[in-house]
Formats: structure tokens, sequence, C-alpha cells
């Protein structure tokens, strides 16, 4: 996969590290927790566009970061009731595309679940086939309500669609690429990114909570941002922006991600110095990465 260069994964490698947390802790024991994201894209004036969030700046995990929808799986995304829910996607063909044994729907469920409360965007069609929209009022601020009960825990995903007559839009998520976060950062994660075309009549919005602000804008665009300092990104969103940027329409991005079939685990390594600070990323493909350790310190 092509990525940026070795400074720049040095950057955004340093930028993922929280400055607030204690320096001792055993690396090689932090718990790797599944996690799934979505990309939402759309057709703007001028070509594909995709939706990103900025994380907030206190967060312990990539705080400042632009980013794309997303977080760890609950136990309630894996409930027989949900996946009852999802349409055209069983657990058995999830699974198979992410080259696990089974509960691979529950990425698919996460990745909703996590764009609904983070974003306002939900993934759901409705009991007639036609996907989800908020352009009344009165839908709208009903919807609003949801995402709000959702994202505190009082309404489940089964609950809100059992409520609203809706089930699951998994059938038209696809799978894009997996990455896992190096040993050596204090919190660690197993994330399958996904990519979803953005419902029309609904407008994503960030929370004001864990995020701070949005923008819909061209992957190019996003990565020029990024070089000139300006979007604040980790390794593996920039290299998912980078397989968005060959692509003129969000129907050409999908499929494209239908080709991918079943990515190959990237999980990069981290060379700190002495007090713990990021020296270099190396991506599976970089030059040493074959010899090196899981985690080196030098200097």
């Amino acid at each position: 996969m092509t990525g940026p260069t070795g400074a720049t994964r040095r950057r955004s490698a340093n930028d993922d590290r929280s400055m607030n947390e204690p320096a001792a802790f055993d690396p090689f024991t932090v718990p790797v927790r599944e996690a799934a994201t979505v990309m939402l894209v759309r057709d703007g004036d001028d070509g594909l566009e995709v939706f990103m969030l900025r994380r907030t700046l206190d967060a312990v995990f990539a705080g400042g970061m632009y980013v794309f929808p997303g977080g760890r799986l609950d136990d309630a995304d894996r409930t027989p009731d949900v996946y009852g829910l999802c349409d055209g996607l069983s657990d058995g063909e999830a699974s198979g595309m992410l080259g696990v044994p089974a509960g691979g729907l529950a990425f698919w469920v996460a990745a909703i679940r996590e764009c609904f409360e983070e974003a306002g965007v939900l993934l759901a069609r409705s009991a007639g086939g036609e996907v989800v929209r908020f352009d009344r009022p009165d839908i709208e601020s009903r919807f609003t309500g949801h995402r709000h009960a959702v994202h505190d825990g009082t309404l489940s995903i089964v609950d809100l669609c059992a409520a609203e007559e809706l089930r699951l839009l998994t059938d038209s998520i696809r799978y894009v690429s997996h990455w896992i976060t190096p040993i050596g950062e204090r919190r660690r994660f197993d994330t399958r990114f996904l990519l979803a075309r953005a419902p029309q009549s609904q407008e994503p919005l960030h929370d004001d909570s864990e995020t701070i602000a949005s923008l819909w804008v061209r992957p190019a665009d996003a990565l020029d941002r990024f070089r000139r300092g300006e979007l604040a990104m980790i390794s593996p969103t920039i290299a998912n922006l980078e397989f968005l940027v060959p692509h003129a329409t969000a129907d050409d991005a999908l499929r494209a991600a239908e080709r991918v079939g079943t990515p190959p685990a990237i999980q990069p390594k981290l060379r700190l110095d002495r007090d713990g600070r990021v020296v270099d990323l190396v991506l599976p493909g970089d030059p040493g990465y074959d010899t090196m350790d899981a985690l080196e310190i030098v200097g």
C-alpha cells in the first residue's frame, strides 16, 4: 500500500500519543480492543467527498486528530437480536470477509451505531425499503433525541429499530482495510475500516462531545491540508484517504472496495527513544520492517 513519507509518518505517530499520561507502563500488556470505522462518501460538485470529524483535544487516543466516525465494539453489537436486523449480510458472510471464525457482523453493527452517535447519520432503511430520511423538522428532532439516547446508553440499536420499524444497511457497507495499533501505544485497537454512501436527506454533524469539528472534503484536498499542517491525522486515516483519491464518484469507490476482498492486517512498528518518545513509525513494506523487533528502543 502506498503511504506518506517516513517523515510524515513520524509526525503522525508523535501526534498520536497523549502528553498527559504517566510514562511508566508495560507496552506488551496493553489490551487490543476491537473497533470499527466507517468512511461516509458522497458525490460533491467537484468529485468524491468524504466526511471527517475532529476528535476533542483532550481525547486519550488521537486527541485533536481528524478521523472518520467510529469506535469500539460493544457487547450489544454482537447479539442475535441485532444480527436479525442486518439486511443482506449474515454473520458467516461478514466473518468470512474479515477472516475470523465468528462475530464479524458486529463490526458492521458497531460502525452503524458509532456513525449515528458521532455524526448523526443512521445507515438504516424503513420496512418499505427506503433509506431513512431526516428531511422534516419533526423527524429530524425525533431522531436527534434517539441519537442522544443511543449515545448515553438508554436506547439500544435494537430498540431504536423496533420503535421506528427499521433495518440496518449492512448490505451497502463495504470492507476496505484492517489496521492494528502498534505495540508501544497506551491505547491499542484492532480496527476494520468500512465504506458507505452517505444517505440523502441526512446531514452529518459532530457531537460537540467526543468530536469538536467536522467537514466534507475531497480526499486529495484532505491530504494536501495534512501536508500543510492544517489537518492533523494518524497513519491509518492517511492511508484510507489515499485509497479514495483515485475514485471520482461514490459508486467508483464502492466498486473498488468490493474488489479488495480480505485485506491484510497492517500493524506498524515503533522506534522509541529512551524517554518513550516516538522516533519513527515503520509500516509493512518499509525497509527494515521484517527484521526489526515489535518495539525498538534507540539512543
